[in-house]
């Protein structure tokens, strides 16, 4: 699967929109992680531009690639998740299962930047993630929100094992963005 192979694929859920609310559509599992990265408005700047800018998943161990430099409703993007994730970075980087992607919605407002993409024809999951960066009275968060069900086999066979997996990444985007924001 190259980059350019994803303009003509289909979102694999119907629930488009879904983490911008806090109700867990139904047959989906949810997963909310939120960090605490920094304090400041350069933290907050800093994060923002990474997160924008496809920085946080490859510095997470996830190569990603995208249509845009800027994430943006529409942009598609295309990551590979590999080894790199369990390890960081690694030479291996390019193997991996193929995860397509798009942009579904997008926040700027003063103290919340974001987005959110879903899950594309030939990604593992079924569903929708979003990243959003906030400025708090007591510092700079980051959330992962994320609503998914197995899209394939091996997936759903792996169920649990899954969502712990889902849970580790979000882990890796967090400490890799506050990395990022703090340089």
């Amino acid at each position: 699967m190259k980059l350019e192979d994803l303009a003509g694929l289909q979102l694999t859920y119907d629930v488009v929109g879904s983490t911008r609310y806090v109700e867990t559509p139904a047959g989906y599992h949810r997963l909310e992680y939120r960090q605490r990265i920094g304090t400041g408005d350069e933290v907050f700047q800093r994060a923002a531009d990474a997160l924008l800018s496809w920085r946080m998943q490859p510095a997470a161990g996830l190569p990603m690639t995208a249509t845009d430099t800027t994430a943006q409703l529409g942009s598609n993007s295309l990551g590979r998740l590999g080894p790199g994730l369990l390890i960081g970075r690694s030479p291996l980087d390019g193997i991996g299962l193929p995860v397509p992607c798009r942009v579904v919605w997008t926040v700027n407002e003063p103290d919340r930047i974001g987005f959110a993409y879903g899950t594309l024809q030939g990604h593992p999951e079924s569903g929708e993630e979003s990243f959003i960066v906030t400025r708090d009275p007591d510092g700079i968060y980051f959330t992962v929100r994320a609503y998914s069900r197995g899209a394939t086999w091996y997936t759903r066979l792996a169920g649990p094992v899954t969502r712990k997996a889902q849970h580790y990444a979000a882990r890796r985007y967090a400490n890799a963005l506050q990395q990022l924001a703090t340089r």
